[in-house]
């Protein structure tokens, strides 16, 4: 039995669409694999977002740029507490959405923990002022993911294009498959981030607290004062001129030191 042309043709587009698919899940496993290795690394917080927005690029079909967003645990005016992008042009997109709007494809995929999708910015109804403002910039096309953690989003991912309708479902889904270790990886990355802050704070507190210790004594010995008033006399200083206590305290040390040396050359 001789296949007719047309045969061929569905037969060769269906080997090219079976390719193209396994390819995608082979950068999709990439993808994920690569989120596995990141806090392990020893990357701080800044590198890994971006990585993990670099990571998205190759992972998630048609993206020509991805940010990621890590939200504030308790958002007052700003929901952002860091941000990190692929490229520059995504970066002045998520300023735009976030400082500048308040408005954009992000913000909408948190608030309503879904993932969001256009494929035509410039024409966008969801995001009146956001849409148009980037599809003069030559961007098109936007897929964001919320990345959930348990019962809360801790961030999201936006991916970008150039070109309209560069996302279809398929990339949404396989957007989604790489949200939920991606999650993971950013919240383990933040957790390790407030430990080393902790870390650090306390070796600061720990280095500064002899010379605090050091101009409380002067303070008394000069005043009069109990150990409390005196402590409360070094923050009232610290807080009036926005200096640090540790800093403040040198002074008071210094300058006694001063003119202890200044009392000795004179006899």
């Amino acid at each position: 039995m001789v296949k007719s042309t047309g045969d061929d043709e569905k037969s060769k587009t269906e080997s090219r669409n079976s390719v193209r698919a396994s390819a995608e899940e082979a950068d999709l496993r990439a993808g994920i694999a690569d989120l596995a290795g990141l806090v392990a690394g020893g990357r701080g917080l800044s590198e890994l977002l971006t990585e993990v927005a670099t990571f998205a690029v190759r992972a998630i079909p048609g993206a020509d740029g991805a940010g990621v967003t890590l939200l504030r645990v308790d958002p007052v005016d700003n929901m952002v507490a860091a941000l990190a992008s692929s490229a520059p042009f995504v970066a002045e997109i998520d300023e735009i959405q976030y400082m500048t709007l308040n408005e954009g494809p992000c913000i909408t995929a948190v608030q309503e923990r879904r993932t969001v999708l256009s494929g035509s910015l410039g024409g966008e109804k969801m995001w009146p002022r956001f849409g148009p403002r980037v599809g003069r910039l030559g961007v098109h096309s936007a897929l964001s993911l919320p990345l959930p953690l348990a019962d809360q989003v801790v961030g999201a991912i936006n991916l970008y294009a150039r070109g309209k309708d560069a996302f279809d479902e398929h990339a949404a889904e396989l957007g989604e498959m790489f949200a939920k270790p991606a999650a993971v990886a950013v919240h383990n990355a933040r957790i390790l981030a407030d430990a080393l802050t902790l870390t650090v704070q306390l070796q600061t507190a720990l280095a500064t607290r002899p010379v605090i210790d050091q101009a409380i004594g002067i303070i008394r010995g000069r005043t009069g004062r109990s150990a409390e008033d005196a402590f409360a006399q070094l923050r009232a200083i610290s807080q009036s001129e926005h200096r640090k206590l540790a800093d403040v305290a040198h002074n008071i040390v210094e300058e006694a030191a001063r003119r202890a040396r200044a009392r000795h050359n004179a006899t």
